[in-house]
């Protein structure tokens, strides 16, 4: 922890049993309409990784990745539905809450998307 000027910066902690902390990348960089697609393919693809890594620790795997697909044929469509997308993120994330790494990632896609279609 830093404190600067009454400012806290605490970096990634975890506090417990078993506890583990894990940080994503954090990018600043605006992106044309393909670089954002090509992230969101490649964020996709890693969440699909991760939630085969860790399927048993969800509560519901089935439904994560049933709601993963509809995430992702959504984006697929012509012309994405904001509500839809939006919808789809916000269960995808409750869903992946038990784990980590996917709530990282989940997160990082869903702040992708949001920031490449405006939803």
């Amino acid at each position: 922890m830093v404190i600067n000027g009454g400012t806290h910066y605490v970096g990634n902690q975890a506090i417990g049993h078993r506890a583990q902390a894990f940080s994503g990348s954090v990018g600043f960089q605006p992106q044309g309409a393909e670089q954002a697609a090509a992230r969101m393919t490649e964020l996709l693809v890693q969440v699909e990784q991760l939630l085969a890594q860790h399927r048993e620790a969800l509560a519901d795997p089935e439904a994560t990745t049933r709601e993963l697909r509809r995430l992702r044929e959504e984006l697929d469509e012509e012309e994405p539905e904001p509500t839809v997308l939006r919808r789809a993120l916000d269960r995808l994330t409750e869903f992946v809450q038990p784990v980590t790494p996917l709530v990282l990632a989940v997160g990082e896609l869903a702040q992708t998307v949001r920031g490449a279609l405006s939803v």
